[in-house]
């Protein structure tokens, strides 16, 4: 028997995986075979399904969204490591130091 490679399922994937676990109009041999993928995986697939389906329905925003970020002082840091930079690099040119 040769050890096959490990893979990577998409969310798409184990959705449609896990929601014909939950349909049980196959058993879990039968979709392990057809999704090749083994049935303690479809077992696990559908208990997350199971628990994270109340999220769905959650009020506003997603949880996992990005954080909002400020533009203004990201542009202001940017700004003085340039700033710094320019300084250092006269700073190095005048001593003689500066590397190319």
């Amino acid at each position: 028997m040769t050890k096959r490679t490990r893979r990577n399922h998409t969310r798409a994937f184990k959705a449609k995986v896990a929601l014909a676990a939950i349909k049980g109009e196959k058993t879990l041999a039968e979709l392990a075979q057809q999704f090749d993928v083994h049935p303690n995986q479809i077992t696990q697939w559908k208990g997350q399904l199971v628990e994270g389906a109340a999220g769905v329905f959650g009020r506003g925003k997603a949880e996992d969204g990005p954080a909002p970020v400020d533009l203004k002082a990201l542009h202001a840091k940017v700004g003085e490591l340039a700033l710094e930079n320019d300084f250092l690099e006269g700073a190095l040119t005048k001593a003689g130091l500066q590397i190319e």
